[in-house]
């Protein structure tokens, strides 16, 4: 299945865990040092330096791109180090997350409860990802180097549904 961002959160409705899907538009890079950023924005009634509303936040830090390329190789990051972020960024717009690994409980209930959905990437194939990735821009937080946040324009970048708006996790279900 092929889905753009921003996501219409109608099309989260047909996504089921364990489907393959491919996204296409802009999503945006963070990882744990952005995300405390963003989560002491929130909590203190501050804007973020983009709007999360029906975005995607891809858990990665990519390489450096040698000459010519867009990013260099940009494979997915553990997810659960974003874990005790997700739920505020979750009820402040964000629907969708690509990374690696399963979430804890509290983010699988925010998942559901705020009908959103976790796509993994497959591990290992970062020079491959990097070929979906057509325009990178450093948009906050330069400072942390690889873990700044980056505003991506993907064509074609491919994903697995985890866990779905039903509550469904790929995990536990076929124990990837």
């Amino acid at each position: 299945m092929k889905i753009t961002t921003p996501i219409n959160p109608k099309d989260l409705e047909n996504l089921k865990s364990g489907e393959k899907v491919y996204i296409t538009g802009y999503i945006y890079t963070a990882r744990d040092s952005a995300h405390k950023r963003l989560v002491e924005l929130l909590k203190n009634g501050k804007e973020l330096p983009f709007d999360i509303k029906n975005q995607i936040i891809y858990y990665v830090g990519p390489a450096p791109a040698k000459p010519g390329d867009v990013i260099g190789p940009c494979g997915p990051t553990t997810s659960y180090r974003m874990d005790d972020y997700t739920p505020i960024l979750l009820e402040n717009g964000l629907k969708g997350m690509i990374g690696k690994g399963p979430r804890d409980e509290k983010v699988k209930e925010s998942i559901k409860r705020n009908k959103a959905v976790y796509f993994a990437a497959i591990g290992g194939t970062a020079a491959y990802l990097s070929k979906c990735v057509k325009s990178s821009e450093i948009i906050a937080y330069e400072d942390l180097g690889t873990e700044a946040i980056r505003k991506l324009y993907v064509e074609d970048f491919p994903a697995i549904v985890v866990n779905d708006i039903y509550g469904n996790d790929l995990y536990e279900t076929d124990k990837i």
